[in-house]
């Protein structure tokens, strides 16, 4: 799945709940200083992807003629050309691989920062912060389901992309985090 900017504050919290729960750190500021540090890693990834993606729109863009003639197809051709250029702008694509860079960029600032202290491996802690990352990604799917059913339940039908929809869907989401322990 690929990580959204909105996804992003609800990660973050999960990773300093998840450092924090693991007792093999000691949180030398309390969890907002970890949360708002590993928010600003993830934040910075998302917009390197979100420049790498223009990037390959503009390439498009200035080549729709021939690719008009020559019926490709626009979706393969994204992927190869955002492959091709990637590495330019930092970006790793293998989502595991990625989890794995951002958990110890995390790790590196949270270190830097002094927000943390440990006396263990590092692997064991980038081990904590990929899982947290990787534990919400998986269970996301099962929020929003959860979320969707109930709005589905109610009586009264709200149309999904309603400023009512929207509010009610963050709503839910929230509670729906707070009840499974990831907010």
């Amino acid at each position: 799945m690929k990580v959204k900017l909105q996804h992003v504050p609800h990660i973050a919290q999960k990773v300093a709940i998840e450092l924090n729960k693991s007792g093999i750190v000691t949180m030398t500021k309390g969890l907002e200083p970890v949360a708002d540090e590993a928010r600003k890693v993830l934040e910075e990834s998302i917009k390197q992807e979100a420049a790498l993606e223009e990037k390959v729109h503009d390439i498009l863009d200035a080549n729709e003629d021939a690719m008009d003639e020559n019926n490709v197809d626009d979706r393969q051709l994204f992927f190869m050309i955002k492959k091709k250029i990637a590495p330019e702008y930092n970006v790793i694509l293998a989502y595991d691989e990625r989890f794995s860079d951002i958990a110890h960029k995390i790790l590196d600032e949270l270190y830097e920062e002094d927000l943390i202290h440990y006396d263990i491996e590092e692997i064991r802690i980038k081990n904590v912060i990929f899982g947290a990352m990787t534990g919400f990604i998986a269970e996301n799917d099962k929020i929003e389901d959860a979320v969707y059913d109930k709005i589905q339940s109610y009586q009264r039908k709200i149309i999904p992309g309603t400023d009512d929809y929207n509010i009610l869907f963050q709503k839910l989401y929230r509670e729906e985090l707070l009840k499974r322990g990831m907010a």
